[in-house]
């Protein structure tokens, strides 16, 4: 700035040269703000994938164990469905009253380790990521599609299925009926309309062997 500038000259120009600091500064920050953002977005992204990588981590190394497990689980929900009347004989009611507690404490057992039971109830609609449909059943007072029974539970462990739940499912048509071979065989002849082959698994991969 020359001296021969006029007062009124020089702050002007300053004033002109503080606005465009003050620019600058605004257009920083937001830059900065922006980038802090990402970071933050990308910091969070991180944890939930080491999450995930945990709990897979810890799913494939007990899903072997629990899957033998479940046979246990299996044969003692077996033998209270087909417990004896006991009567008036203590023996046989502490017997049965045992096999109760132990069930009991193994399912317990499960759902503290992320193990959980997959037994939909009557009329629930199918779900192919969690059930296998073993039959259909005709003439059924469940809508069409839904479950009518569980023949065997499923269960999922940290969000994996170990296990599909066997389940008859209520027939879309009369047609339908003749469809329980191929259905109780997804790999057999004859499609299957419950198959979830052609579909999404929003889960990944998932091992569906019983």
């Amino acid at each position: 700035m020359s001296e021969d500038n006029t007062p009124d000259e020089a702050d002007a120009f300053l004033a002109q040269a503080s606005e465009a600091e003050i620019i600058a500064l605004q257009a920083e920050t937001a830059a900065l703000k922006e980038q802090l953002l990402r970071y933050a977005a990308e910091a969070e992204n991180t944890k939930r994938r080491a999450e995930r990588e945990a709990n897979d981590a810890r799913a494939y190394a007990i899903q072997k164990f629990a899957r033998d497990l479940l046979e246990v689980a299996d044969n003692l929900s077996r033998a209270l469905a087909h417990e004896p009347a006991a009567g008036d004989d203590a023996a046989v009611k502490n017997f049965v009253l045992g096999v109760e507690m132990t069930e009991k404490a193994l399912l317990g057992a499960f759902e503290r380790n992320g193990l959980k039971r997959v037994a939909p109830l009557r009329g629930e609609k199918f779900d192919p990521h969690q059930h296998q449909a073993m039959a259909e059943v005709p003439g059924s007072d469940v809508a069409a599609g839904g479950v009518v029974d569980v023949m065997q539970p499923g269960y999922d462990l940290l969000g994996r299925l170990v296990r599909p739940a066997m389940v008859t499912v209520a027939a879309k048509d009369a047609a339908a009926s003749g469809t329980t071979e191929a259905m109780a065989k997804p790999n057999g002849a004859g499609p299957n309309p419950y198959s979830a082959e052609d579909e999404t698994d929003p889960g990944g991969s998932v091992d569906r062997r019983a």
